[in-house]
């Protein structure tokens, strides 16, 4: 296909495909699939390797958010039964970091809900960073607090922080449909300044809300533009007691050929999957490790996530390999240039949904024992459009309660 063949020249050369040729990828048939997968592939594998970033969250602080985020488990106004804590505490946060890392994650995203932090807030987490630095000498920390104010991401660099999450989450021109207490200029502000103090820049999307190929197109060239050194790609999912309960449009082939675009745009970018893999793109998951470099190990902010074994194990199987502490995950010359994505004597490393490194609204299926992909022998598939709510769960373990986690 003569499409795939420029693409993947361009993403060779780092040079930006044209916003036809975007959306042509996002609507090629699904005959087409395998084509345009492998066509990414050899972009992903350029870049990357065949090196997968395992990522851990922990949430800082559930629920109880003041923002209207259609998406959101957290939002103001939400019914779903999620944990709702207040700050853990940073010997609390350490712990429940420890898990992740010891499951092989070399990032750790420390996420609150809200609608950005206090300076308060700001000495409570880089207290919380320290503690965790000084137990884990290599560990990259990202910090997911929400809108910042001036001077905030600085101090957060000074006490050690790596990178900054902040999502774009859709497009300019269809923000305010999800969400009216901010603003899309609101978030690129955020990743502004933390560009700016010399974090890491973290943004992505979610897809799934009902937008159009249009506004995906838009969102991912708006990210290419602020150049973030990670691009945390979500799949929605659609929580009971939030506003998008129903919005259940995607598919796995779908969600492959989001993956697969974000690739081509954002070549030598960081690409994560983020919340929602599990539920969306299920026994397809290994197929997706071919376009993305990064997931999330185990459980996410609200929901749970496959078992961190079969994340393991899923990886192996697929032929990648977890990338080490000691490996740069960034190309060389993003390295240089933004103080050095995975390396601990640059500037930081180079995540959903409501403004986090993972999803306030991600979920999972997996299973307390380590199970892996998600559905199980006794329950037969639905259609592939139908909605598929057997697959999330709320998160009941882990940070905020007195089971282990999930890593």
């Amino acid at each position: 296909m003569d499409l795939l063949n420029t693409l993947v020249e361009k993403g060779l050369r780092r040079e930006s495909p044209t916003r036809d040729e975007a959306l042509a990828v996002l609507a090629t048939s699904d005959d087409d699939l395998l084509d345009v997968v492998a066509a990414a592939g050899k972009v992903r594998r350029h870049w990357f390797g065949r090196r997968v970033k395992l990522n851990y969250l922990v949430n800082l602080k559930s629920g109880l958010c003041p923002e209207d985020c259609s998406y959101c488990s957290q939002r103001l106004g939400s019914t779903a039964g999620i944990l709702k804590y207040t700050w853990l505490k940073p010997d609390e946060a350490s712990e429940a970091a420890a898990a992740g890392l010891a499951g092989g994650a070399k990032r750790v995203c420390l996420v609150a809900s809200g609608r950005g932090p206090t300076d308060r807030d700001v000495d409570r987490v880089s207290e919380t960073i320290r503690t965790i630095k000084d137990r884990h000498e290599d560990v990259e920390v990202c910090a997911c607090l929400g809108l910042l104010s001036d001077g905030q991401a600085e101090r957060l660099r000074e006490a050690g922080a790596d990178a900054y999450n902040h999502n774009l989450n859709t497009s300019e021109a269809t923000y305010g449909d999800i969400t009216t207490t901010h603003t899309y200029a609101d978030r690129v502000d955020t990743v502004n300044k933390a560009h700016a103090a010399g974090l890491s820049a973290c943004s992505g999307l979610i897809a799934g809300m009902g937008e159009s190929d249009e506004d995906l197109v838009d969102v991912v060239f708006s990210l290419r533009e602020l150049d973030p050194d990670s691009v945390p790609v979500n799949f929605l999912i659609p929580f009971e007691g939030t506003p998008l309960a129903k919005e259940w449009n995607l598919t796995p082939q779908r969600c492959l050929r989001i993956l697969a675009m974000v690739r081509f745009v954002c070549p030598d970018a960081e690409v994560r999957i983020a919340g929602g893999r599990e539920v969306h793109l299920r026994t397809m998951q290994p197929l997706a490790l071919h376009l993305a470099n990064s997931i999330f190990l185990g459980d996410y902010l609200t929901s749970e996530g496959q078992a961190g074994r079969a994340d393991l194990e899923m990886i192996a199987d697929a032929g990648f390999e977890v990338e080490g502490a000691d490996q740069v995950t960034l190309p060389a010359h993003r390295v240089s240039a933004a103080g050095g994505c995975g390396s601990h004597e640059g500037a930081g490393c180079g995540p959903q949904a409501e403004a986090g490194c993972g999803s306030h609204a991600a979920a999972g299926c997996g299973s307390h024992g380590g199970g892996g992909v998600c559905g199980t022998a006794s329950t037969p598939e639905p259609a592939a459009n139908e909605a598929r709510t057997d697959l999330v769960a709320v998160r009941r373990r882990g940070a905020g309660t007195d089971l282990a986690p999930n890593a």
